[in-house]
């Protein structure tokens, strides 16, 4: 070794015993209780909440600067339910050392340990994350004069590894509904140009899995708004271990909502399920220890709605303004407790504040269907719907099947064919301004009585005032059924346009619903196929009132009266004129179904 390289070395030995004593004199002299007053005031500052740190802080500079933590709570909104919106059992947070000197902030490594976060979104909307809704932080002059230096420069934050463990996540919505979710593992990395992604998590028995890579997530964020971002996606969703691909790109140019290239493909996929049997597993709610102890996930809110459609508010102005497409192409898909449906197929373009699927196709069995959907002004307070298609091979017993595995119902070749323009921002208000025409078809089939009666209040009512001696027979033979409902601006007229025909009765409907109010006024005509009565049919003088949610048979005052004049003539004549009235009626035996009919044209031009 000549002298040079000795003096080299020697140099740079004292560099770094120097650096190591300056980091050992540093790390001694810093307070941990002025180190985590420090880090409690610069939350306070850009959040307006405050950081409490209960447990210890400790802080080295050599090789890397490193700071731990424990016990960390961030305090929640003035009206939160619990007192904190986040808490944390244990931080490690590592930064470079050189890019800081160069004022760069790069974090080697954020690690999070049992964290507990709490959401909520109050009656009037309000969301506790959205932290800028506590009131506005109060700046000194000479701290908003250091904020516009440090905006002036390119300092952004860098983040190389966030790792987070044993994470529970509580939701409580406007209806004091609370659910309950598991991140039992994450890990984001930056791998070169690429960010890799691994998450395992559980929403109540149901398991999730998420892995794959993206573009950089941290130039996305800084590049957001301010320069074109081209942000590739190559994700795995993994349910009940089937997965679904999630493959393509995002691009954002300033000053333009974001463009959306993305395909979702998968040979068979399970829906999640968000409900209530998704949910049964789950430990009850923190949100039913706060102040309040009125919200619990095992009872949530009921709807108080007087409607069957509800009158709940969609989200519709939450979906993020984006251009581009959406394909889809799933050949099996499970829906919670419901069989599958198959080759579902559709491109969703997204244009701004519309969403527009030309074509929307799927197969329940042999069955087609094959629908167009336009949904616009999603931003506004009367969102625009259209909605139109037809189906086609499609049986009563198979789609039956998929919606309940029990389902007693054999036969029944269907058909149906719709075209309706709807407006509104909840079910309710869309089906009181609906516009259309909706016309569906079944022939042949075999129905359980004990399903009939499964099939809801409404149907009820009706079945029993078209036959109130259906109970008697453990099977209903169906010939055919035919609905055409004409609608306009939410009420539906049925001039005799739902006919039945049974093995036993011909069936006629007339009368109106107004969905408005969902009041019912419907008249039901059935007709003793077999002609051998003698008497007076009593189905004839009901007919069905009362409300969609809660229907009445009444009194058919019209059909009292004209019963009343064949039951006096049939005292005069001894019996002759009723006799008469079956005879006649035998004669001129009507067609319900075929009369109800409508060309199927008329209602959506692609049906045939």
């Amino acid at each position: 070794m000549n002298k040079t390289s000795k003096i080299v070395l020697a140099i740079l030995g004292g560099i770094v015993l120097l650096g190591g004593i300056g980091a050992w004199y540093a790390t001694k002299a810093i307070n941990p209780t002025q180190l985590a007053s420090l880090i409690s005031s610069s939350v306070k500052a850009a959040t307006g909440r405050e950081l409490r740190i209960e447990g210890p802080v400790s802080l080295s500079v050599f090789p890397k600067i490193a700071v731990t933590a424990e016990r960390l709570g961030l305090s929640n909104a003035s009206w939160g339910k619990v007192p904190d919106m986040l808490t944390i059992k244990h931080i490690e947070l590592d930064i470079k050392t050189i890019p800081l000197l160069k004022g760069r902030v790069e974090i080697d490594r954020i690690g999070l340990n049992g964290v507990k976060v709490y959401l909520q979104t109050n009656a009037s909307g309000m969301s506790n994350w959205e932290l800028s809704d506590d009131g506005p932080t109060t700046i000194s002059p000479a701290s908003d004069k250091t904020a516009a230096a440090d905006s002036s420069n390119n300092s952004f934050v860098s983040i190389e590894k966030l790792s987070l463990a044993d994470t529970e996540i509580e939701y409580l919505n406007s209806f004091g509904q609370a659910s309950h979710y598991e991140v039992r593992n994450l890990s984001v990395s930056k791998d070169g140009n690429k960010t890799m992604l691994s998450f395992a998590g559980a929403y109540g028995d149901q398991n999730f899995e998420f892995s794959g890579k993206t573009g950089l997530v941290t130039e996305l964020l800084k590049d957001w708004g301010s320069s074109t971002v081209n942000f590739p996606i190559d994700l795995n969703l993994v349910v009940n271990k089937k997965t679904l691909a999630i493959k393509g790109a995002v691009r954002k140019d300033p000053k333009a909502d974001a463009a959306l290239d993305i395909a979702l493909t998968s040979k068979s996929f399970d829906w999640p399920s968000l409900g209530s049997a998704a949910s049964k597993n789950i430990a009850p709610s923190t949100f039913s220890s706060g102040s309040s102890g009125a919200y619990s996930q095992s009872k949530p809110v009921r709807n108080t709605s007087p409607y069957l459609f509800s009158n709940d508010v969609l989200p519709f102005n939450s979906l993020p303004k984006m251009s581009g497409k959406l394909r889809i192409d799933v050949a099996e898909l499970g829906l919670p407790g419901r069989k599958p449906i198959e080759n579902i197929k559709a491109d969703v373009l997204l244009k701004g504040n519309a969403i527009d699927i030309p074509k929307l196709a799927f197969m329940v069995g042999k069955g087609s269907a094959d629908l167009q959907l336009n949904m616009s002004k999603l931003d506004s307070v009367t969102p625009l719907v259209l909605l139109k298609g037809a189906t086609k091979d499609f049986t009563l017993e198979s789609l039956l099947g998929r919606l309940d595995p029990s389902s007693k119902v054999s036969g029944g070749n269907m058909k149906l064919a719709l075209n309706l323009q709807l407006s509104g921002n909840s079910l309710h208000q869309m089906a009181a301004n609906s516009s259309g025409k909706i016309q569906v078809s079944i022939e042949q089939a075999k129905m359980g009585t004990n399903f009939l009666n499964d099939a809801g209040d409404f149907v009820i009512t009706l079945l029993d005032s078209m036959n109130p001696l259906r109970k008697k027979s453990t099977e209903t033979v169906l010939e055919c059924a035919v609905a055409y409902l004409p609608i306009n601006h939410g009420q539906i007229n049925i001039a005799n346009s739902v006919g039945m025909e049974t093995d036993r009765l011909n069936v006629v409907l007339a009368g109106s619903i107004n969905l408005k109010n969902e009041v019912v006024n419907l008249t039901i005509d059935p007709k003793e196929k077999s002609g051998l009565t003698t008497g007076l049919d009593l189905a004839g003088l009901v007919k069905v009132g009362g409300t969609l949610s809660n229907p009445k048979a009444m009194v058919n005052q019209a059909g009292v009266v004209n019963s009343a004049v064949s039951i006096g003539l049939g005292f005069l004549t001894g019996g002759a004129s009723l006799l008469a009235e079956n005879a006649r009626s035998l004669s001129s035996k009507s067609r319900p179904c075929r009369e109800a009919l409508h060309p199927w044209s008329d209602i959506y031009a692609g049906a045939n």
